[in-house]
């Protein structure tokens, strides 16, 4: 069936890729996202791995065109549209253009005549290089073998790949899954995707919409290296043979080069390089520059530069030895979500020592029992000049030919936390607090937004979602490679639902929207200047203005030190809110409740009304800051006033507002109990004799 092989000597690190495309009738309406995706693939190799082989088979097609039919007959409707060759431009724009077939291919044909390629092209070499991709929806019937099941078919296929090292990767498109699709042919072809992964490398992937396609063919290849390779120090006298692998790193934009272009045209080896020196001078008016040994480095120690020679830099450096050492164990729920710092990396035991992988396996079943992490200190080479603290998570296989492992994460130390003291909820005063209809809205809300409905696919799987950044910026490499004036295209739709909710979703739950939006009015405060507060500026973690990123206070901006008589409440108010110091808070309070004292004796209906709103805004500030107790102490003294100075009117403002005390509820740091600030409501009503 596949002839015997040609030799080629090829370089030990590209990889040989055999595209296997459907391109049968009911596979027309996702044609074009698949075109997209492949297009994606060729771009990234074009850039990382450009000496990549590459060659394209369509199934689906009227015509028959590959050498298996030529040679011994069969294999119809299978045409090869590229050759395994070194990919260029041209595999670009064909995988850009792919044709529409008539007719109902047989993926399992177009299999083995994309195995018969690569098996020709490369022989027994390039063991683990060589690549099969099929992209199909598996809706249509496959032939049956001359002799035997198709289950003994797919399994000599899948033994004769192991052998050759080939490793297979299905995606199967079930987006537009039809009542006319036949179950009974899906599950026997999803059936005989599945026995690929028993006897060989191989991966089958879902899709059901075009976003998830984009992601799940695997456009660059990253070889798995190991950080570290060493001991897992559980004491002196215990140690586990294990390596790190980075799990998940950040995907980035390719380091972007500068160019001379000083160099002749007929110079053929020229690197057009571009070099920059550095000269260091005392001013920038002298010509005489500074050697390095006549240059040291200085460190800023208030006013002063303290100057720190190589030498002592090289003292002062921490003395590391390689290696994992094991700390002690704590509960899961001791270490939260947000203490994870970097990458994950995954830690697996020395797949040669048969006990490091029984070690393993027990500890980490014995964690995921007693629901325990491991802390450990890691150092990944000699001589690293930082120490980092981690935990390791089990992680548990469900395959017996997949050993137990660990998850580790880097925690944070002292320095590495931030703490920003945002005020509890449960703090707040009930009229603060959302309602049963405006907490049922909410709930909506959520549920309409879900991105894991039960019966459907979850959208936005981190597996599944490219990032449109990195695709965005090589299509746009792959335009400018054809003309410098190339323009910028529109931002393709599958990229659009990765950015923006999803159109189709809000118009459908429109009511649901609204509902929520009229259950929560938000209106600006007049009373407060803007720019008063900022709440979390958008800052980088890890720059200069770190501290500043809370509640800020601009002096430029607010320069009120004083309650005023003209507007009391907007001068409290603005305050309350200034961050310059420690000490603004006690100070609006004084300053108003020395401002409500004089507007309560100055004894006129007009200053009574002010003086209750400035009441009011007192009350509410000292709420939200948890000053209860100033408060508190304050109210019994303006009622004791006002039955000093037999301030009747004001005292029936009290009544009519039913002003009292911070109790507990509203503030936890009251001294209040709800009963006693409900009688203190009594307690104020005037009582006056005539």
């Amino acid at each position: 069936m596949i002839s015997s092989p040609k030799v080629c000597v090829c370089c030990w690190k590209q990889e040989g890729l055999v595209l296997l495309v459907d391109i049968g009738p009911a596979m027309h309406s996702v044609l074009p996202d698949v075109e997209k995706t492949c297009s994606l693939l060729m771009q990234k190799k074009l850039i990382y791995n450009k000496f990549d082989e590459v060659g394209i088979v369509v199934f689906g097609t009227q015509e028959t065109e590959n050498e298996l039919a030529r040679d011994i007959g069969g294999y119809e409707n299978i045409k090869v549209l590229r050759n395994i060759k070194v990919v260029d431009e041209l595999v670009v724009d064909l995988v850009k253009r792919l044709p529409r077939g008539p007719v109902a291919g047989d993926f399992l044909d177009a299999l083995i005549v994309g195995m018969d390629m690569l098996i020709k092209m490369y022989g027994a070499g390039q063991k683990g290089k060589k690549r099969l991709c099929l992209i199909t929806n598996a809706a249509c019937p496959t032939k049956d073998p001359f002799e035997g099941t198709k289950d003994e078919q797919v399994s000599t296929i899948a033994v004769k790949m192991a052998a050759e090292g080939i490793k297979m990767e299905s995606i199967v498109m079930r987006a537009d899954a039809s009542g006319d699709v036949d179950e009974r042919i899906i599950e026997e072809n999803d059936h005989l995707l599945t026995l690929f992964s028993t006897n060989a490398i191989a991966k089958t992937v879902y899709v059901e919409s075009p976003l998830s396609l984009l992601g799940s063919l695997k456009t660059r290849r990253v070889a798995p290296v190991t950080l570290f390779r060493g001991d897992l120090e559980i004491n002196a006298s215990m140690k586990i043979k294990v390596w790190v692998y980075k799990k998940v790193a950040e995907e980035r934009l390719p380091t972007l080069k500068m160019y001379s272009d000083k160099a002749p045209p007929s110079d053929k080896f020229a690197k057009h390089e571009v070099k920059i020196d550095y000269d260091y001078k005392v001013t920038a008016e002298t010509s005489e520059v500074l050697a390095p040994e006549e240059r040291i480095k200085g460190f800023r120690y208030g006013p002063h530069v303290i100057p720190i020679s190589p030498d002592e830099m090289e003292t002062l450096k921490f003395k590391t030895e390689k290696g994992m050492k094991l700390l002690g164990f704590t509960d899961a729920s001791n270490i939260l979500r947000h203490y994870y710092m970097k990458d994950v990396n995954i830690v697996v035991p020395d797949p040669s020592k048969e006990k490091s992988v029984i070690a393993v396996s027990a500890l980490a079943r014995e964690m995921r029992q007693t629901n325990k992490v491991a802390i450990v200190r890691c150092v990944w080479r000699n001589g690293q000049g930082n120490v980092v603290v981690g935990v390791l998570t089990p992680n548990v296989s469900e395959r017996d030919d997949t050993p137990d492992s660990f998850y580790f994460n880097v925690l944070p130390f002292a320095e590495d936390v931030r703490e920003f003291p945002f005020p509890s909820f449960s703090r707040f005063p009930a009229s603060l607090k959302p309602d049963e209809q405006q907490q049922a809205v909410a709930d909506n809300l959520v549920k309409m937004l879900d991105l894991a409905p039960s019966p459907k696919e979850e959208v936005l799987k981190p597996e599944l979602t490219p990032n449109p950044v990195l695709q965005r910026f090589y299509e746009y490499l792959e335009l400018k490679s054809k003309s410098t004036d190339a323009a910028l295209p529109p931002m393709n739709e599958a990229f659009k639902r990765i950015m923006e909710q999803d159109p189709e979703l809000s118009s459908s739950n429109k009511s649901i929207m609204d509902s929520f939006s009229g259950s929560f009015e938000v209106k600006e405060n007049p009373k407060l200047r803007k720019a008063s507060k900022r709440l979390l500026r958008d800052k980088p973690s890890g720059s200069d203005d770190e501290d500043n990123r809370m509640i800020t206070y601009n002096a430029n901006e607010n320069s009120i030190d004083t309650v005023g008589d003209a507007n009391p409440v907007q001068n409290f108010e603005a305050m309350m809110s200034r961050r310059d110091g420690s000490d603004w808070t006690d100070k609006a309070i004084s300053e108003m409740k020395k401002r409500i004292v004089k507007l309560v004796e100055d004894s006129t209906t007009d200053e009574g009304d002010k003086a209750l709103e400035c009441l009011l805004s007192l009350r509410k500030c000292c709420v939200l800051e948890q000053e209860p107790k100033q408060f508190n102490e304050f109210l019994n003294h303006l009622y004791e006033l006002c039955q000093e100075k037999k301030l009747s009117h004001f005292l029936e403002h009290f009544t009519s507002k039913k002003i009292t005390m911070i109790p507990k509820s509203e503030a936890a740091d009251s001294d209040v109990a709800d009963e006693e600030a409900a009688d203190f409501a009594v307690k104020q009503e005037p009582k006056f004799e005539t």
